[in-house]
């Protein structure tokens, strides 16, 4: 029996173009005291990080399957297929690496062993919607002689900041000194460099402030003005906005705000309308703010834009937008007094209304939500970062 524990030491939330760290450590679990004939033998390991797409038959239509190209002996149990046994098809897959070859452990002998792997940047970020899945998977494949292959798999979730694609790193080590007594680990300074690039276009693209005015009408006029300092968020910021409703002239009597993502299927991935078909967009709502506002005359409210959700982005059969969606009751009736006189010649008893005829109506406004700090999501947001398989 052999144990085998993959780790992740950062964490399991990385940037797309970063550098994934693992370590795999390889155990004989037997207590010392045992005899040499107990001592374990693998064949060989290695590790490959794979991205799985699964889409909802009711909602998406794929073309058929390319048979031209079929998987290399997909039954085979001897052939190292990381993807083997997951739903979906594997759209995006990194080179195997090979950890070891013809390893011998001692009861209670370990060994461990690096793996190291630049994330793609050209595959879409971690997502579970309604109509598609994204899921990445570190896979690590172990196998003994004359057995089947034991795959262990460790879940990853990776964010894509659009524009690193293109960016390469600067070969020019001239503008930073050196020291020749120290070891420079080349993967480690690039994957800090790219950390800073993105913290970089992140602050620049979200610090902006400027006020942004909305005047929100009906059929009968003027219900308010809304006001929104920024439309563009990091994942774990909130979002903000005023509401000044002194200035309509038509009595909102209810007000409600959700941050909601639309995730829409590309018009030629959608399935035609009919019996038991899905409609291509769907939405879910990740905060809601209420409030009753009759005589209010301003308000406000701040909406969480929580650290496990995903940011936008697009590809070629799905994608997923930001939005604020608002809903407003209003009055029919103009000059609506829902107030008792202030000054009543004697004394008597006021009750309101029982009925008030209302209109309700919707607004949606866009707003755009990037990505944030891997090691702040991991942190507020702990996901599992280690795995562990018996053979």
């Amino acid at each position: 029996m052999i144990e085998v524990v993959a780790e992740l030491s950062r964490g399991p939330v990385f940037l797309a173009g970063e550098a994934l760290e693992c370590l795999v450590t390889v155990t004989n679990p037997l207590p010392p005291t045992a005899t040499s004939a107990s001592s374990e033998a693998l064949a060989w390991a290695s590790a490959q990080i794979h991205c799985q797409f699964h889409a909802s038959e009711s909602r998406v239509a794929l073309p058929p399957p390319d048979s031209s190209q079929p998987d290399v002996q997909p039954d085979s149990q001897t052939v190292f297929l990381p993807h083997r046994g997951e739903r979906g098809q594997c759209i995006l897959s990194t080179p195997p690496k090979i950890l070891f070859c013809d390893l011998r452990l001692d009861p209670g002998e370990s060994k461990s062993y690096s793996y190291s792997e630049v994330l793609p940047t050209e595959g879409p970020p971690s997502f579970r919607g309604q109509s598609v899945k994204y899921v990445y998977k570190l896979t690590i494949g172990c196998q003994r002689v004359n057995s089947p292959i034991t795959l262990l798999r460790v879940p990853l979730r990776v964010l894509v900041l659009t524009g690193l694609q293109d960016v390469h790193f600067p070969q020019d080590e001239a503008v930073a000194p050196t020291s020749p007594f120290l070891e420079e680990d080349e993967s480690g300074k690039k994957d800090s460099w790219l950390a800073e690039l993105a913290g970089e276009r992140l602050m620049a693209a979200t610090s902006c402030r400027s006020l942004h005015l909305y005047n929100i009408s009906d059929g009968q006029g003027k219900v308010g003005t809304f006001g929104i300092f920024k439309s563009v968020y990091r994942l774990g910021e909130d979002v903000v906005g005023t509401l000044n409703l002194g200035e309509g002239t038509v009595a909102c009597l209810q007000f409600s705000v959700s941050l909601q993502t639309e995730e829409r299927v590309q018009p030629e991935y959608q399935r035609r309308r009919g019996t038991g078909v899905a409609p291509s967009v769907s939405h879910v709502t990740h905060a809601r703010h209420q409030e009753s506002c009759l005589h209010t005359t301003r308000t406000s409210f701040s909406l969480p834009i929580p650290l496990c959700s995903t940011p936008g982005f697009c590809t070629a059969i799905v994608s997923l937008k930001w939005r604020l969606h608002f809903e407003f009751v209003t009055s029919r009736e103009p000059g609506l007094v829902l107030l008792p006189p202030l000054e009543q010649p004697e004394p008597a008893t006021w009750t309101g209304p029982e009925q008030v005829p209302v209109d309700t109506f919707s607004w949606d406004l866009p707003i755009k939500v990037l990505p944030t700090s891997p090691t702040l999501v991991s942190y507020a947001a702990p996901g599992p970062s280690t795995s562990s398989i018996t053979i």
